[in-house]
């Protein structure tokens, strides 16, 4: 695992960082991509996982945008190496009912979070394909399994994330590449902190745990997911949600 490079998307964030941190603590060599990195602070961010002892790399990258992962995976790839682990977690809100909702912020979403996951796995799969392994996790979300008010958008994207991987998972099969999703439930980030206290503890309240999840529990699966001996875990969605919404 020392010589694999695993490329995280959107790694900076609460849930990507985790995954950043424990695929390196696991022996991977981690890359992040970040969309500003002034706005996003990714030096800062960089040095304080180096100050905790996670050595992670990051490169410039707009996922929405296809030329741009053209660019970025060859940068990667020049610097660190052939992508053998890709983790597509980048992702936006961009909330609203479909009836008051601007095209611009369905395009947002469904840019990002959907065709982003194309745009990058897309740049890496032939190179997985000619050397003969590949492992690829794809962030969905419990709302792309059971829709959720004022995320038509995300809902959208998500449950689309799993069609994707469910394909993509056959497809590569043969070449040991596997594809799985993960479909993580409320958990607590910046994003989940930003919700009115009231609603926040209506939802804790509801949860069969009484707490939401935590980025680590997120991380674990996909370390699990992208170990070499994980070869016939392939097209599985992953829910990790506390019990809040179970399905067979």
């Amino acid at each position: 695992m020392a010589n694999r490079v695993a490329l995280v998307t959107g790694g900076n964030g609460g849930i990507g960082t985790e995954i950043c941190k424990q695929l390196a603590a696991a022996g991977y060599r981690v890359v992040t991509t970040c969309v500003d990195p002034e706005k996003e602070k990714i030096k800062e961010w960089q040095a304080a996982r180096k100050a905790e002892g996670y050595d992670i790399g990051w490169v410039q990258c707009n996922v929405a945008d296809f030329d741009a992962c053209q660019a970025m995976a060859k940068q990667v790839e020049a610097e660190y190496g052939p992508v053998d682990v890709l983790v597509n977690c980048a992702g936006i809100t961009r909330d609203g009912f479909l009836h008051k909702m601007d095209k611009s912020n369905w395009d947002a979403v469904i840019g990002i979070n959907l065709t982003g996951a194309f745009n990058v796995t897309r740049q890496f799969i032939e190179g997985m394909r000619e050397r003969g392994f590949g492992r690829i996790v794809n962030i969905s979300s419990i709302n792309g399994q059971t829709g959720q008010f004022g995320q038509t958008n995300y809902s959208t994207a998500k449950a689309g994330i799993h069609g994707f991987t469910m394909a993509l998972a056959k497809e590569g099969a043969r070449k040991n590449i596997t594809a799985n999703s993960i479909a993580p439930g409320y958990i607590e980030t910046e994003m989940t902190a930003a919700i009115p206290e009231d609603v926040r503890q209506g939802i804790v309240n509801s949860l069969p745990g009484g707490r939401m999840g935590q980025p680590h529990d997120i991380a674990r699966v996909v370390v699990f997911l992208v170990a070499d001996d994980a070869d016939f875990i392939n097209g599985a969605m992953i829910p990790v949600n506390g019990a809040q919404f179970c399905s067979f």
